[in-house]
């Protein structure tokens, strides 16, 4: 994951972090038999399932779900090591603005827009992080905030 500053790709800690800066990943492509995949084990709707059915539904065409375009966001931050101690969240509110289609390619901008270390667990801190997912367009397709517990470099 690209920063607009640095850190030497080794990942983020809670004191590394500052308001206002912005990540970037690389791209993942959503293919139609993925998408179907997913949808028959996570999300069995018709305009998830089948071209034919999808066409006839409200989006008029095979689209992702919202479910599996969280999921490929997830994936790219993992992927990208932009904490060091991995994610995880206490707080999210996620929404879809617009569908994923077969052949789009998704990534993700985080933008910094708090940092708040705990007073009563000094190893550790919260980050509020704005994560958005974009087509190759660069239209949103997902829009996510959320808190998330950050680590605190270890003593040595």
């Amino acid at each position: 994951m690209a920063e607009t500053g640095s850190a030497g790709g080794a990942g983020f800690y809670l004191e590394d972090l500052a308001v206002g800066q912005v990540f970037q990943s690389g791209g993942y492509r959503m293919e139609a038999e993925e998408i179907k995949r997913f949808a028959q084990q996570f999300d069995p709707q018709v305009f998830h399932l089948d071209e034919d059915a999808a066409a006839k539904s409200f989006f008029g065409e095979l689209v992702a779900s919202g479910w599996h375009t969280g999921s490929v966001t997830m994936r790219l931050l993992v992927d990208s090591g932009f904490l060091a101690d991995g994610f995880i969240g206490s707080r999210i509110d996620v929404t879809w603005p617009r569908p994923v289609l077969p052949g789009d390619v998704l990534r993700i901008e985080a933008k910094i827009l708090e940092v708040t270390p705990s007073k009563s667990r000094p190893e550790r801190g919260r980050a509020t992080v704005e994560v958005t997912t974009l087509n190759q367009r660069d239209e949103p397709v997902q829009k996510m905030t959320t808190t998330l517990l950050v680590h605190r470099r270890r003593e040595r």
